[in-house]
């Protein structure tokens, strides 16, 4: 099976063993994001708010056609003008002669001899028809019936006025009657009554009242068929001038102009697409190559390449989201975040999560993403950005308490200040409004900044594994319940984890390890020996051993076993992994010797009657630079108890002894340390420990 690996190509071996793919995938997640990001730009306009004075002069810088309202109403009153003064017959009138013609027919029977059949209901209903049909007749001149006409909007019961129309009244031709009678007559039937009743209302002078309703109806029908007039402004023409009042007008060319601006992106024709896509690929591969030869840890740890990932795409969709909101506010919020800063978010926690380098690099081409791919001052905003997230990442090097984040972003508020002054002095003034809505808008990005990190810092460590400097200064309270019962239950095991805490902190330190992880991690390196405190030296006070009762063997089990129990009790009480792998691997699978030598000594010398794996912890041998620390300092700060006479001398002999047999015994064979970090590490660990067992002078008893 070795021979058919090796056999594979390189990256075959690659992709199975090292998470290629995951790499690729997160890798091609992040570019896609980049893309669109870069790709989808929105168009800054400074909308003016109406009835203000403009600032500044806005010049058109496109060609573009915008709705002229108020050229729109001219022609639109114009066209409604067309339409005259709308008559109807007086209802008064109508009424009157229908109460007339009924008279005439209960005094006058004529009718009956004319129309035999008719009967006085049929003739009175005629009449009736008649009115309301004199009622819902409307007249007007000419011009405004072919006006209607010409826009299908005639109503069918619109008439020409007469021309005996003297502006009262009219009487109407013989053709009008024979339209009133073709309109009443539903069958040949009934038309000669019709025509009878007709008879009786055509010879009169009708009055004619004005119908201003109906007019103001059709008056507003024409001026809806007047379609919008655009006008053409072409580019460099001036749209407002300083100190102009703002009109409707103005801003419907400011609305007009952006919408210009936006078409004209056309960003879905494939060059702008793929010039998107290979710069959001150019940057990608630019911070794969320098991520690979200078942060191996990030690409090679999926967690934190992820972590990172997460970072970078929640930066861009926060920044797009502000922008979004921001430019599409009406009121005037965009003249007052003139400087939005974004990058600082993603400074900080990069920095808190991951490290400096990485952070000072995000910060750099985040500065330029945005500022390139924003609507915003791309130099100033670029400059700001780059400046705050330096100044963040400094502040947030030491980072220990989750309230301090909101005094980096005051540093970093404090330290944009004098840029706002200059820019104001380049503009040839001291003083303006700008600089108070400048300071206001930052120091609100500032604050929901400190916010956001407070809030996804507990999140993003959970999620993705990562112990911060933050969260180890929690797990240093005394407080907590481990700490808490290990200072009780095993005091001596406490006092050894606080001094081996130190050493192996001076000594991360020194080669540049993480010095405040081995300092708290050890703290919980011996949690398991809660379980028999007892049965180690340390705990026992110069009391009764407990080992003369047991067996080497018995006593070996006993002593292993803190490793497992410790593992147990620390994922009982939700310890992070890291320090459930220090406590595994602080012992590595080496031998406890001790007891291992006694075993033998009972078996008459023979180690080949002693089964070695059961005076073996169980492992595994430290993975980590950190781990690999906390192994040394725990080795020899409980050996160094033993020793009689303590100088620099006698404790570089322990050191130099007891690490040498566990480095023959290849207990470093899996940590990162190299041949010079080594040296350094034993270097500091004699000098530390040597402080601390330095001998006090004898003071004389005082004398009576």
């Amino acid at each position: 099976m070795a021979e058919e690996s090796k056999e594979k190509p390189k990256w075959q071996r690659h992709l199975k063993e090292g998470n290629l793919g995951k790499r690729l995938l997160i890798g091609a997640v992040v570019l896609l994001c980049l893309a669109v990001f870069i790709h989808f730009k929105e168009v800054r306009v400074n909308m003016l708010e109406l009835d203000t004075n403009a600032k500044d002069y806005i010049v058109a810088q496109v060609d573009f056609e915008f709705p002229d309202d108020e050229g729109t109403v001219i022609l639109r009153q114009q066209s409604s003008k067309d339409i005259g003064s709308i008559y109807r017959l007086d209802i008064k009138a109508i009424e009157k002669q229908r109460y007339q013609f009924e008279n005439f027919l209960i005094h006058d029977q004529r009718w009956r001899s004319l129309f035999p059949k008719a009967t006085f209901e049929e003739l009175y209903q005629g009449a009736d028809e008649v009115k309301n049909t004199l009622q819902a007749l409307r007249f007007t001149d000419t011009r405004t019936l072919s006006r209607l006409e010409s826009l299908r909007l005639l109503p069918p019961d619109y008439y020409p006025l007469p021309s005996s129309f003297d502006g009262q009244s009219a009487t109407f031709p013989e053709g009008f009657w024979e339209e009133m009678q073709k309109r009443l007559v539903k069958d040949k039937k009934h038309a000669p009554e019709i025509t009878y009743v007709l008879s009786y209302f055509q010879d009169v002078n009708w009055p004619l009242d004005k119908d201003t309703s109906a007019q103001r109806t059709l008056r507003h029908l024409v001026e809806t068929t007047v379609p919008e007039r655009l006008t053409q402004i072409r580019a460099g023409d001036l749209i407002v001038d300083k100190g102009e009042k703002v009109s409707q007008r103005h801003v419907a060319k400011l609305q007009a102009m952006k919408k210009a601006l936006a078409d004209n992106q056309k960003i879905w024709a494939p060059l702008p697409l793929i010039s998107s896509l290979l710069f959001a690929a150019f940057v990608v591969l630019v911070a794969g190559y320098y991520f690979r030869h200078s942060q191996k840890e990030l690409v090679t740890n999926i967690h934190k390449l992820f972590l990172y990932a997460t970072i970078i795409i929640l930066t861009l969709l926060v920044s797009k989201v502000t922008e979004f909101f921001l430019l599409r506010d009406m009121s005037g919020l965009l003249e007052v975040v003139r400087y939005p800063l974004f990058v600082p978010f993603a400074a900080i926690l990069i920095c808190v999560l991951l490290n400096v380098e990485i952070a000072i690099f995000s910060t750099c081409f985040l500065a330029v993403v945005l500022g390139l791919s924003l609507a915003v001052d791309h130099t100033r905003f670029i400059a700001i950005n780059l400046l705050a997230g330096v100044i963040a990442i400094q502040a947030s090097r030491n980072l220990r308490k989750r309230k301090e984040v909101f005094v980096v972003c005051g540093k970093v508020w404090l330290c944009c200040i004098p840029l706002f002054f200059i820019y104001n002095f380049a503009q040839n003034t001291f003083w303006s409004i700008y600089i108070i809505s400048d300071l206001v808008s930052t120091f609100s990005f500032l604050i929901l900044t400190s916010i956001l990190v407070v809030g996804l810092l507990p999140i993003l460590e959970s999620i993705f594994h990562v112990m911060t400097d933050i969260t180890l200064m929690e797990y240093m309270d005394p407080n907590n319940d481990l700490l808490r019962r290990l200072s009780v239950e095993a005091p001596g095991t406490y006092q050894h984890c606080l001094v081996v805490g130190s050493i192996s902190e001076a000594a991360a330190q020194a080669i540049g390890a993480n010095g405040l992880f081995c300092r708290v991690s050890t703290l919980y390196h011996d949690i398991g020996k809660l379980f028999n405190p007892h049965y180690f030296t340390e705990n026992q006070m110069g009391g009764f051993n407990i080992h003369q009762l047991l067996t080497p063997q018995e006593s070996a089990q006993v002593i292993i076993a803190h490793v497992v129990e410790g593992e147990a009790l620390g994922r009982k009480h939700g310890l992070p992994q890291s320090f459930i792998d220090v406590i595994r691997e602080h012992h590595g699978n080496t031998l406890v010797y001790y007891f291992y030598c006694k075993q033998v000594e009972q078996a008459g010398g023979d180690t080949e009657a002693v089964d070695e794996t059961q005076f073996r912890y169980p492992g595994p041998k430290p993975r980590t630079k950190e781990s690999a620390i906390i192994m040394m300092a725990d080795t020899v700060e409980a050996a160094s108890r033993s020793l009689e006479e303590v100088n620099e001398e006698t404790i570089s002999e322990l050191v130099n002894r007891l690490i040498g047999e566990k480095l023959e015994d290849g207990q470093f064979d899996e940590c990162q340390l190299t041949f010079e970090e080594f040296q350094t590490v034993k270097h500091t660990i004699i000098k530390t420990l040597a402080v601390a067992r330095h001998l006090r002078i004898r003071y004389p008893a005082r004398q009576a």
